[in-house]
């Protein structure tokens, strides 16, 4: 089934052309990677995907409904979420609030709802709490609950963003360089990680990552883009030993993929 398509997507900050004519068809279930040099435009694209940008020209169409110009928190609401390049969590919060947050878009009580404490507002609260726990337990962190966010090792903290991200309850779930800053062993732990995310919320999930053992090792197909374009799509393989492709990422040693 066909989750996301995107048409001859465009993007222009004045007069540089941040994105040019991308396309993409994503299918429910699907892990794939878009890589690329600094500045090639990936997270303009998924800024376009979220709502942060509106595209210049083309459409994007979730469950074939076109969300160009919807503002993110309506596509957050339709199913789509992310994490980010540069860890975005609530530092002097717990992590069990910085997950209770994401809820937000789902409450029904109202501002005269919290002032008064209504039956409403209580109610939904002790729902929020609980889901927010039960997200922790399954991914492991329910020890951190009542933690400042701060006080946690940064791999943990790039797994309270995902845990963050998936209480949106989403479809397709972008993740914007998940392995940045992260050591070899951690690395190995977040490919686990991901591939279980995947499968165990029977998710899509579209990532963002420049450590090539994880796009290799995980994605089943990888889009490549330069300066705007995309300029290779394949398998892992297909990427691996397309001259264009190391021409302008890979490099041309064995090290670099």
């Amino acid at each position: 089934m066909m989750l996301l398509q995107i048409n001859h997507l465009t993007h222009q900050f004045g007069g540089l052309r941040a994105v040019d004519d991308f396309n993409l068809d994503l299918h429910t279930g699907e892990l794939i990677g878009l890589i690329g040099p600094n500045g090639a435009g990936k997270t303009t694209i998924f800024n376009l995907v979220t709502g942060a940008y509106k595209a210049t020209e083309g459409e994007i169409l979730l469950e074939g409904e076109n969300i160009v110009g919807k503002p993110p928190h309506t596509i957050s609401g339709m199913g789509i979420s992310r994490t980010f390049q540069t860890i975005r969590l609530w530092n002097q919060m717990t992590v069990l609030d910085n997950v209770r947050v994401a809820h937000h878009g789902r409450l029904r009580y109202g501002l005269a709802g919290a002032l008064l404490r209504t039956p409403t507002y209580q109610r939904q609260e002790r729902e929020i709490e609980e889901q927010s726990m039960e997200l922790l337990r399954l991914f492991k962190l329910e020890r951190f609950a009542e933690e400042p966010v701060r006080n946690l090792p940064y791999g943990e903290q790039r797994r309270v963003e995902i845990v963050r991200a998936m209480a949106t309850q989403p479809k397709l779930l972008l993740l914007d360089e998940p392995a940045a800053g992260m050591n070899p062993n951690e690395i190995g732990a977040l490919m686990d990680f991901i591939h279980w995310i995947r499968d165990e919320f029977n998710l899509t999930i579209w990532l963002i990552e420049h450590q090539m053992r994880l796009v290799m090792g995980i994605c089943e197909r990888i889009k490549v883009l330069d300066f705007g374009a995309t300029i290779a799509e394949g398998t892992p393989e297909e990427i691996r030993t397309n001259k264009r492709v190391i021409e302008a990422y890979l490099g041309e040693t064995e090290e670099a993929v």
